[in-house]
């Protein structure tokens, strides 16, 4: 059963905080599928992704192609067509409790300055807290990620 972590940003933008979170998780050896709800948002992250990190290259493919199916990360709008291990949602993208069991891990990245965003994880949370999912909450307020809060 997986785990939903909750991200709060606050000191670093969202296509930092994810290449992050994106390099870890194919260290894991898990595939991602990066869920927004706006495709004009994801091919920025898109490009955003492809200027890559100083620490390399990061593989990943807009959904819709001919290889959605062997993308190790994939940016959707939708399900993941991907055989996603784990799931990255941005911008207040839906996340089930559902998804939470059946997945290794589902990351919800939230902007900690924008009130809605907030809201949006909040409800998130409790939704899925409800349903009895697990999940943690980490913060960046610090300067360093530290976990705040678990269910």
């Amino acid at each position: 059963m997986g785990a939903a972590y909750f991200y709060h940003l606050t000191r670093r933008p969202l296509e930092d905080t994810l290449t992050m979170l994106l390099g870890k998780a194919l260290q894991a050896g898990w595939r991602v599928a990066v869920r927004g709800p706006d495709a004009g948002r994801l091919g920025w992250l898109d490009e955003k992704l492809w200027l890559g990190a100083d620490e390399g290259f990061l593989p990943h493919g807009m959904a819709g192609g001919p290889h959605d199916a062997d993308q190790p990360v994939l940016l959707t709008t939708g399900p993941a067509a991907n055989n996603a291990t784990c799931v990255m949602t941005i911008d207040g993208a839906e996340v089930t409790a559902e998804e939470v069991a059946a997945l290794d891990r589902v990351c919800v990245l939230f902007d900690g300055n924008d009130p809605d965003a907030l809201n949006v994880a909040r409800a998130q949370w409790k939704a899925l807290k409800d349903a009895g999912a697990s999940a943690q909450y980490w913060s960046e307020e610090s300067g360093r990620w530290e976990k705040k809060a678990e269910t």
